[in-house]
């Protein structure tokens, strides 16, 4: 009971510091789950850590470190939430976490989030000629408006991926999606080296059964981490 009430206090604190900023004209996406998130599991670790140092006054420092953890995790969370808004934005398209929003043909471009990445997707039709790692002029422009805003974000960690869809061979494939991401990655390396991968045809969203599908497998995914610990392998 003694360890409960600073933790309720700190989870007080988790609505007020995730009520506490509405970013003015903001039309993409206002949910902030990862903000939500960050606070509720800073404000918990923070609490128990508090509580269990030791000394006395175990109640004061439960409340102090749920509060400081909160902040900390909110921070780290708003973080990524604001990112996304901003690539969004910068790139002339909105934050959409829609499933069929990666599988629409007219989107050339498509902004998501998750409580671990922002994620975006560069369609190949608008990045590359057939079969070239070079980036067309449009896609340079707009990979670097990514790059722009990454200079205000230094400790967010960059990963890119290459796609390719199953035409060829999948050696081919996969030195041409390596290539690239390599592509990608060098105008993104404003705060440190990104990693990259070329997945060659895995991961396909959708099935290779006609033009139109194919050309939705071929794709470029940049992906932003606040935490270089949740990376994953993104051809799987």
């Amino acid at each position: 009971m003694k360890l409960l009430k600073p933790i309720i206090a700190s989870t007080v604190a988790v609505f007020m510091l995730g009520g506490c900023y509405n970013q003015p004209g903001l039309t993409e996406d206002n949910s902030y789950e990862r903000t939500k998130t960050g606070i509720a599991a800073g404000a918990l670790a923070g609490a128990l850590l508090g509580y269990n140092t030791k000394g006395h006054h175990k109640g004061q420092r439960a409340l102090l470190g749920g509060l400081l953890g909160a902040a900390a995790g909110g921070a780290i969370g708003y973080n990524l939430d604001q990112q996304a808004n901003e690539v969004a934005r910068a790139l002339g398209t909105g934050v959409s976490n829609d499933p069929l929003a990666a599988l629409d043909p007219r989107r050339d471009i498509v902004v998501s989030k998750t409580p671990d990445y922002v994620k975006i997707i560069f369609r190949d039709k608008m990045m590359f000629a057939s079969g070239s790692p070079k980036l067309q002029a449009n896609a340079r422009y707009k990979v670097n408006k990514v790059a722009t805003l990454l200079k205000r974000y230094p400790q967010t960690v960059v990963g890119v991926a290459g796609f390719t869809d199953n035409q060829g061979s999948y050696a081919y494939n996969q030195k041409l999606s390596q290539k690239r991401a390599n592509t990608v990655a060098n105008i993104l390396a404003v705060n440190s080296r990104p990693y990259t991968k070329g997945c060659s045809e895995n991961k396909a969203i959708a099935p290779n059964n006609n033009a139109t599908n194919r050309a939705l497998n071929r794709r470029v995914e940049v992906y932003l981490y606040a935490d270089r610990n949740k990376m994953s392998d993104p051809c799987r």
